[in-house]
């Protein structure tokens, strides 16, 4: 039977992070908006938060075991709550470090993932997506074709957090076109590999803190023992999912978090002498708002649940992410509109809340739990 209630450890999670996410991201939001950057204290405090290692063997250099989906949903919301940008940032390793940790070799292992549980942050690109109409990841036209001891990898990525940043990037491509998820495979290809070109910083209407490029891939020749899994491989669609749960996740938090400003601007602002939230629609509209953000945060948490018990919830993680990036933006954009002309307005946060959600309807694989 499903359990809402959290686990003593569960708890002490969500309780360190919503206090990192609320008394340091939080105040500096706008202005990482602003400068298109995340402070450097804010990764350093970040990263001391452990939410990586705590998720890996001590063997490997971690502290932890095997990573629990619903506690990274738990950990992920309570980050996003404080900043969207921010959260992605900090936790934009997590698709190289986990992908590894579950499907790489033991070599791989040891070679890898002692760099994700160290003093200093670790940046690490993913690239997924790709730049075109309706990209779905299992129709990827980025290849991967075996030559000798060597895959050369050909085709176009963006959106890829922290590329520059980084010195290997987890690039996806497939081995087999037309075979769907099953074809895909994952590579550690580092940014300095002959024939990969990163653009510069793309422009976002969004997430104008976070650090994304465009990463051409024109025959880049990687070795076999670059290949995530060796011969055995991935399986793409667990890993797809698990990052369809942290996005899913990252949007519970913004959405809590701009119902919650609803409600208390509601209260506070006066018109016609009255608070505006004694108004039918204004009260109805913020009612609605949080109700989402529960409903929305229950079909992450199934699908997380189904994930930690080995059971098939690739379905439930894909409900979830498209009902997440719907009501993020329904909640943001009504966010706008109860504080009127004003929710408009640079100075307040809604209109940054909205531009952010608008992320989640197009994004696949930035984060992982």
């Amino acid at each position: 039977m499903v359990s809402f209630e959290l686990s003593e450890e569960q708890a002490m999670v969500k309780e360190t992070i919503a206090s990192f996410a609320t008394d340091q991201m939080e105040p500096l939001m706008r202005e990482s908006d602003e400068k298109g950057e995340i402070s450097e204290e804010i990764i350093k405090k970040g990263w001391e938060l452990e939410i990586i290692s705590s998720n890996i063997p001590e063997e490997y250099g971690g502290f932890g075991e095997s990573p629990s989906a619903l506690t990274g949903v738990i950990a992920y919301e309570e980050l996003a709550h404080g900043d969207l940008s921010a959260a992605m940032h900090l936790v934009s390793p997590t698709v190289a470090a986990y992908s590894t940790l579950l499907y790489g070799t033991e070599e791989q292992k040891k070679e890898f993932l002692p760099a994700f549980c160290g003093e200093e942050f670790k940046p690490s690109g993913a690239a997924l997506l790709e730049p075109r109409h309706s990209f779905c990841p299992s129709a990827m036209t980025t290849v991967a074709v075996r030559d000798g001891n060597e895959y050369v990898l050909t085709g176009q990525k963006c959106l890829v957090p922290l590329a520059k940043e980084s010195d290997d990037i987890i690039i996806f491509a497939t081995t087999d076109p037309g075979a769907g998820f099953a074809g895909v495979e994952a590579f550690m290809v580092p940014t300095g590999a002959e024939n990969l070109s990163i653009s510069e910083r793309e422009k976002n209407m969004g997430l104008k803190a976070l650090a994304t490029y465009e990463v051409s891939l024109n025959g880049v020749r990687v070795p076999l023992d670059r290949k995530i899994g060796g011969e055995r491989g991935i399986d793409f669609l667990n890993l797809v999912s698990r990052s369809r749960l942290a996005l899913a996740a990252m949007a519970v938090g913004l959405m809590r978090r701009a119902a919650e400003h609803s409600r208390d601007y509601a209260k506070e602002r006066v018109a016609f002498g009255e608070p505006i939230g004694s108004r039918q629609a204004i009260a109805f509209m913020i009612a609605e708002m949080f109700i989402e953000t529960d409903a929305t945060r229950m079909l992450v948490w199934e699908a997380a649940w189904k994930c930690d018990r080995g059971e098939e919830f690739s379905k439930e993680a894909a409900i979830a992410k498209y009902y997440a990036a719907e009501k993020a933006m329904k909640i943001c954009d009504g966010a706008v509109q109860v504080m009127g002309g004003h929710g408009y307005v640079r100075d307040n946060p809604p209109e940054l809340w909205f531009r952010n959600a608008r992320a989640f309807a197009m994004l696949e694989g930035m984060a992982m739990v």
